[in-house]
């Protein structure tokens, strides 16, 4: 079956790692549930659902992505079957929510994917899932602005099965089912994109716990050591010249 979403033409999948369409919806429990074998990005699928009404709770999944992205124009690898790609859609009451959604998404997906790794699952602000062999995910939250409010947003999700490079990259431990990792995974997102206000006092420490960066040093997006985050998902950062905290870049750890 083919469907059309904005100028592209997609085709439906009816099985996702073996597991049936509709099966899935079941398990999962989410509002609307759109599965397809090959797209451009799961968060261009997002949002143009999104324009077009879909509910928050609202999930894309692809076998492949032929432009997955990350943050700051970078891309992700996602080759069919080598990973979990999926979108998110998101509909929050306030902008407050979206400085702070991915490190939230981060630090609950962190916990349940501990179950599928050799190691526990770090953090790197603001973005990204590690093991000590390398990346094993990222998350990029994207929103739509209507005046000063988010009208909706997409929070795109890519975890590697397999590692797109045996030296730097990272997995989840071979074999790993993708259908019990979803079905784990997703719960704790859409708790994540309905939780409210900054991050809280227990996500702090959750953090902090899983910090990859913490008191290292690193040269971007600002030179100095890296003391954790705040409440408001920014990086704390310490100085020469003192404390500071910044609010958007990639950080780039000087012994990486």
């Amino acid at each position: 079956m083919t469907t059309r979403t904005g100028s592209a033409s997609l085709v439906i999948a009816t099985r996702w790692f073996g597991a049936k369409t509709s099966e899935l919806a079941a398990v999962l429990d989410v509002p609307a549930l759109h599965v397809y074998e090959s797209v451009s990005s799961t968060l261009d699928v997002a949002h143009q659902l999104a324009a077009e009404g879909a509910a928050a709770g609202t999930l894309i999944l692809a076998e492949e992505q032929t432009e997955g992205r990350g943050r700051n124009g970078a891309t992700w690898q996602s080759a069919r079957g080598s990973g979990i790609w999926l979108t998110m859609i998101g509909r929050p009451r306030s902008a407050e929510v979206v400085d702070v959604l991915a490190l939230r998404v981060g630090i609950r997906a962190s916990q349940v994917l501990d179950r599928f790794t050799s190691e526990p699952v770090r953090l790197k602000w603001p973005n990204d899932l590690w093991l000590s062999s390398g990346k094993l995910g990222g998350i990029l939250a994207e929103a739509r602005w209507r005046g000063d409010r988010p009208e909706w947003l997409a929070l795109g999700m890519g975890i590697n099965l397999v590692s797109p490079n045996a030296m730097t990259g990272a997995s989840l431990v071979p074999g790993t089912p993708a259908d019990e990792v979803l079905a784990e995974l997703v719960p704790a997102i859409r708790a994540a994109m309905t939780a409210t206000g900054p991050l809280t006092p227990a996500e702090l420490k959750e953090f902090a716990t899983r910090d990859l960066a913490a008191g290292r040093r690193f040269r971007m997006p600002l030179a100095g050591i890296a003391r954790g985050i705040s409440v408001n998902g920014e990086l704390v950062v310490e100085t020469p010249e003192g404390t500071r905290a910044v609010r958007a870049g990639s950080l780039v750890l000087e012994d990486a």
